[in-house]
């Protein structure tokens, strides 16, 4: 599973126009499910988000999780992010979980997330969404439950 986390002011996300899912302070977090991703992948992301130290302290200093800081979780599926394109100029997605094994995970990691307390969002899985942020720092990080980076 991987994920990009980005610390934001808000973000919305906007399906054949209207908004579907939005956030005040807190994180944007795009999410791709691999076709090979299992229980282990899911806890690891639902454990490392929330606990990220993505977030200032009263000195200034990124000290402080979603879960001291209070902020919300804009959460979006995006297969995109297994595209592979070392070999050619199309991005290949053959890693990328089938949709309704996608969604199935997609959704678990979002009720975990909400289970600890997070006021969590969502886009529409599998439509074509226009998703606005305003990065806070900017800050972002990404994440593989694989360890790949």
């Amino acid at each position: 599973m991987r994920c990009v986390v980005q610390r934001v002011t808000e973000a919305s996300v906007t399906v054949e126009g209207e908004v579907v899912g939005k956030t005040g302070p807190g994180l944007m977090v795009l999410i791709g499910v691999s076709s090979d991703d299992q229980e282990a992948d899911l806890k690891y992301i639902a454990d490392k988000v929330p606990n990220l130290r993505v977030f200032d302290d009263e000195n200034g200093v990124m000290n402080r999780s979603i879960l001291d800081a209070g902020g919300e979780i804009l959460a979006v599926s995006q297969f995109t992010l297994y595209g592979d394109a070392r070999g050619g100029r199309r991005p290949s997605y053959f890693r990328a979980a089938k949709p309704e094994a996608a969604n199935a995970l997609y959704e678990r990691l979002v009720e975990a997330w909400r289970q600890k307390g997070i006021h969590v969002e969502t886009g529409r899985f599998r439509t074509e969404m226009q998703v606005a942020l305003v990065n806070d720092g900017p800050v972002t990080i990404l994440l593989d439950s694989e360890k790949a980076f």
